[in-house]
């Protein structure tokens, strides 16, 4: 059972609306990242072209794969790299059929087992020795796993000199280990060339995986930080009307755990769960008070206004609307605390179709290809499948 024997979504025309640019925001999560990829595969296909793409971890990685493709290819190499990610299990068609297992649950955590014991052929694989019987220093010694193998994957996935061309903004989030600071790689910046290091140093999560070095220093992943780009993307974007889809992998709500292993899961989900309420929240207590600085400021003699502002506020900044959509992963079936280092390849295919369609969910909606209320700067749209509505 392969992604290619399904025809990949053609693109649609280019989407008619009122804002100046449009972003996609990529969280991190590992092997739920098919539900990006699936999610990303309908607003394709309804003439969603972003202008920027910001990613973390997995999403840095499907963020890679998105940008450093022609738009015509995108959906075809991303069903390859997932097709690559996917693990087959021997049995593996008893899965539901089994007494006391109608989701296949068992082939789930074994899947996750077989992650950790083996590796994934085209991503990570183990060290030949366990890090304390390694020289310390030594990616051997301060990781679990070797990656290499995955800087061999976006090379055959991912054309570079496309990324580095601008025709899609890229920016990815990673954390220096030794200042502990957060750091995004743009292909914005001065002098800046992305490459495969840029891409696996925002998907380096220790202690699985070895920082990755670049101009000398260390790197891990970014959702050791924040596992969401939207606070940078709000911060960066404020001087254009903006329309945002931001694809998250684990939601902030979710049931009382009843099993240990449902504990591990809600931990998780809280752990990573990208905040967007807070984030918001903090982007327009920003835009409002820019506002009145503003407002203000055109009140002051000029000669006094270039003297507290530096001419810094010109009518036509910080005047950027922001429009929100968001796609949450929110799993109408039974998910384990391994979730996300679950690679069998059921599990893939259903994450892929669970974001394509909460992602027509989305699209269906008419309120984000409006301003639906211009004067307040920033609208959240968060839209949910009848089937994944809480009973009541």
């Amino acid at each position: 059972m392969s992604f290619e024997q399904d025809e990949p979504s053609p693109g649609g025309p280019k989407l008619n609306l009122p804002y100046q640019q449009t972003v996609l925001v990529l969280q991190g999560g590992g092997a739920l990242g098919s539900y990006q990829a699936g999610a990303y595969e309908v607003l394709h296909a309804e003439g969603v072209e972003p202008d920027w793409i910001a990613g973390i971890s997995i999403g840095a990685i499907n963020a890679a794969i998105i940008a450093g493709n022609a738009p015509q290819d995108r959906i075809g190499r991303l069903r390859e790299f997932w097709d690559e990610m996917s693990t087959d299990i021997p049995g593996a068609g008893m899965a539901g059929m089994l007494p006391g297992d109608p989701t296949g649950l068992s082939f789930r955590q074994f899947s996750g087992f077989l992650s950790l014991t083996a590796g994934v052929k085209a991503m990570f694989r183990p060290w030949f020795m366990l890090p304390w019987f390694n020289r310390p220093g030594t990616p051997e010694a301060t990781s679990f796993y070797d990656t290499r193998p995955l800087r061999d994957t976006l090379l055959r996935h991912v054309d570079f000199d496309r990324i580095n061309s601008g025709k899609v903004r890229l920016s990815l989030g990673a954390v220096n280990v030794s200042s502990g600071n957060f750091a995004y790689f743009d292909t914005q910046d001065p002098g800046r060339r992305i490459g495969p290091e840029h891409v696996m140093a925002s998907a380096a999560l220790p202690p699985g995986f070895p920082a990755v070095e670049i101009d000398g220093e260390a790197y891990w992943d970014g959702g050791l930080v924040s596992n969401t780009p939207l606070s940078y993307v709000l911060d960066s974007g404020l001087a254009k009307d903006t329309l945002v889809f931001q694809v998250d992998l684990f939601s902030a709500q979710g049931p009382l755990p009843q099993t240990l292993d449902e504990v591990q899961e809600r931990i998780k989900d809280i752990t990573y769960s990208s905040r967007t309420r807070m984030n918001t929240d903090a982007f327009l207590e920003k835009y409002r008070l820019r506002h009145a600085i503003r407002a203000l400021a055109e009140h002051l003699p000029e000669a006094e206004r270039e003297r507290l502002c530096g001419g810094a506020l010109p009518s036509d900044i910080y005047n950027g609307r922001v429009s929100l959509v968001h796609i949450i992963n929110r799993a109408n079936r039974h998910e384990i605390q391994s979730k996300d280092f679950d690679f069998w390849r059921p599990s893939v295919r259903d994450r892929w179709r669970d974001g394509m369609e909460d992602a027509r969910a989305a699209m269906q909606a008419k309120a984000w290809r409006s301003f639906s209320d211009p004067d307040t700067g920033l609208a959240v749209y968060d839209y949910m499948r009848p089937d994944k509505r809480p009973p009541g």
